[in-house]
């Protein structure tokens, strides 16, 4: 890849030992790009990589021949009256498929390259470009019969944009996918691609006379647009970002489900479809950090602190509706029946990473933090090969929260938006890990492996050795450093710090409120400056290793008492992970009527054995804790009694291996009040 070409990608993204700064104005905090990181193979998300390059991956290319994704590509090459195009193709948006899956194998191949991988995305990419029409559009929905498209597109472009069509939506995946593609590869194939199709839109959709003045119905497209913004350097494609976050509201399409029933600096809460809102509100925050727009600063502010300090669950998701798959009103956030639809767990992380790049505040990572190793990670089993829609909170084995009636992870879902986004998503965690600042490095998430880092134009390499999050302890060593002003910032997370969320909506029933320390060189260290929730180590040089010691003391939670459906309970955390007790591991009781002590200790159980029964049947190990606590029972003479028992729970994460089972996260006190 030419140094060119690596000074305009994303966050200075660079390939492996190379260093470049960014051609443009970009995010106030920069990412550490993906292509710097490398994450240690027998970690705990490097396992998380594993599956999904052995499992999801592969499932999702086979997925998209069997599904007929590559078919639908073919056939708009060759267009035809003939084609009915329902029968092809369920919904308008199964060209993202192709791409999100495109997407993951290429941050895959950061960190397993595979020239065999490389071709056959290769061998794909001339399928998609074979598609696309002369001027540039890409939508085989309509392309493969441009007489009688798909029923949601309407008659001619743009038509259904606000609507059904998905035109703009798949447009934001492609060029998601294309950047991506680019980062990893160095090859423009894609990019070309998919700038062709971001032209197209720039000259026919906007506010001038002879365009299409219309918003996406479904959000996305924002936050691609930024993106490939900040590859090319073509502010056209930040300007269209804008126009479409601008005029929603504006337009004739004016509700709450899609988030256009006020411009989007006026709006002051969460509602609608979780997941538009989510992808809605981290293009908000694109625009926010890369224009400075003061009015886009405060909109997403105060959104995020709704969201947090009122429509959060304890494990980072977020969507308390099934109904439109939508947010709830202030405080509605039920257990059974909770959404939380996987994708806006998603969602989630790309807005608090976003947030973080703008404000350089820990409260954001800590967010994120908590969806990952909760929300977003209990979609996706621990073989890589069975999904989640819905994450519920609590589950009686009877409730079918997955749309087609099922209580169980499945191995694939007609509308695949959950698979193949978890598909893109988790490979691309190790650009997660690390961000800089002038001459600082911000350690977020902590993670085994090591990086290459640009800090202040000169080259740091950093190696984390740690077992995080069964362990507190992170050793961080710096094995290169040219910058002899460098910083390393290392966050200290809030649940160290006393706090459960940000805005007060849990807290912890125990007043423990510092449980960490840093260590250098093995002397103990105080901040020499504390900044937004991190610890600075300053002057550090090569050979210094930095350790952070976490207390990893399991700890019970409470909710606001405004939040109905947990008063009177209880939840448990063990470091980043939420806890959940599964009649799998509680001889079969009905957890609902399990009653836990508010002060009861919790004894570490590690290496606990889970049979995965729902695929092949391997065994994985987590850390349990168990405690004695109460089951609600009949006695012999009918009556209801209190019986004792041990009580075994497991991380959230790793519900649902072994069937359809009761689960809950939130137990019922002995103390009701």
């Amino acid at each position: 890849m030419k140094k060119s070409l690596l000074t305009l990608l994303l966050a200075s993204a660079t390939a492996v030992g190379a260093i470049a700064q960014p051609a443009i104005a970009g995010y106030p905090y920069q990412q550490v790009p993906f292509t710097s990181v490398k994450l240690a193979p027998n970690s705990f998300f490097g396992e998380r990589l594993k599956a999904a390059k052995e499992v999801t991956i592969p499932l999702a290319f086979s997925k998209c021949k069997s599904e007929h994704r590559y078919e639908n590509f073919e056939k708009a090459a060759h267009p035809s009256d003939k084609y009915v195009v329902q029968k092809f193709m369920l919904f308008p948006f199964d060209d993202t498929d192709v791409y999100k899956t495109i997407e993951g194998a290429s941050y895959m191949l950061q960190s397993f390259p595979d020239k065999k991988l490389v071709n056959y995305i290769d061998s794909i990419l001339t399928i998609v470009g074979k598609a696309q029409e002369n001027d540039g559009y890409l939508y085989t929905a309509r392309t493969m019969n441009p007489a009688h498209p798909h029923p949601w597109s309407g008659g001619k472009r743009w038509q259904k944009a606000e609507e059904l069509s998905h035109e703009l939506y798949n447009l934001g995946h492609l060029l998601d996918a294309a950047v991506a593609h680019f980062q990893a590869t160095g090859s423009r194939k894609f990019l070309d691609i998919a700038r062709r199709y971001a032209d197209c839109v720039v000259r026919e959709v906007g506010p001038k006379a002879g365009q299409s003045c219309v918003v996406p119905g479904h959000q996305i497209a924002e936050m691609g647009l930024a993106k490939l913004y900040l590859a090319t350097g073509d502010k056209r494609y930040l300007d269209e970002a804008k126009f479409f976050l601008d005029y929603r509201g504006k337009t004739n399409t004016r509700n709450t489900y899609t988030q256009s029933n006020l411009p989007v600096v006026e709006q002051r809460e969460a509602w609608g479809h979780a997941v538009r809102a989510g992808y809605m509100y981290a293009g908000m925050a694109d625009i926010a950090a890369l224009t400075k727009d003061s009015a886009y600063i405060k909109a997403i502010d105060r959104i995020w602190n709704n969201i947090v300090s009122k429509k959060y669950y304890l494990t980072g998701g977020v969507g308390a509706r099934h109904e439109g798959e939508a947010f709830g009103a202030d405080y509605e956030l039920p257990n059974l029946t909770a959404y939380n639809e996987t994708c806006a767990a998603i969602a989630q992380c790309y807005l608090n990473l976003r947030l973080f790049m703008l404000h350089g505040d820990s409260k954001y990572i800590d967010c994120l933090e908590r969806t990952l190793y909760n929300g977003v990670i209990s979609g996706m089993s621990i073989d890589g090969g069975r999904f989640f829609y819905p994450n519920p909170l609590s589950s009686d084995g009877k409730y079918k929260f997955n749309a087609d009636g099922t209580t169980t992870r499945q191995p694939w879902f007609g509308c695949a938006c959950c698979p193949s986004n978890l598909c893109r998503f988790i490979p691309s965690v190790p650009g997660y890990v690390y961000a800089v600042r002038g001459n600082d490095v911000y350690v977020n998430l902590f993670m085994a492996g090591e990086a290459d880092i640009n800090v202040g134009g000169k080259h740091m390499k950093l190696v984390t050795e740690t077992n995080y999050p069964w362990d507190g302890r992170v050793s961080i060593r710096v094995k290169e450093c040219g910058n002899k002003k460098a910083s390393v910032m290392i966050r200290i997370p809030n649940w160290a710090r006393g706090e459960v969320t940000p805005g007060g909506l849990y807290s912890f029933i125990d007043k423990q409120e510092e449980g960490w320390s840093i260590i250098v060189n093995g002397k103990k260290r105080y901040p020499e400056t504390w900044d937004k929730g991190y610890f600075r180590v300053i002057n550090v040089r090569k050979g210094d290793v930095i350790t952070l010691q976490l207390d990893m003391k399991p700890r019970m939670i409470m909710a606001d008492n405004k939040v109905k459906d947990d008063r009177g309970c209880i939840a448990v955390e063990r470091g980043p992970l939420v806890y959940c007790a599964e009649s799998a591991d509680n001889f079969g009781a009905n957890t609902n009527q399990i009653y836990v002590n508010k002060k009861a200790s919790f004894k570490l159980t590690k290496d606990y054995s889970i049979k995965n029964t729902e695929a092949d049947g391997t065994i994985f190990k987590v850390d349990a804790l168990q405690t004695e606590a109460q089951l609600l029972t009949d006695n012999s003479e009918g009556n209801l009694q209190l019986r004792d028992m041990q009580l075994t729970l497991i991380p959230y994460y790793a519900w649902n291996h072994r069937g359809t089972s009761c689960m809950n996260v939130w137990l019922k006190t002995t103390e009701l009040k």
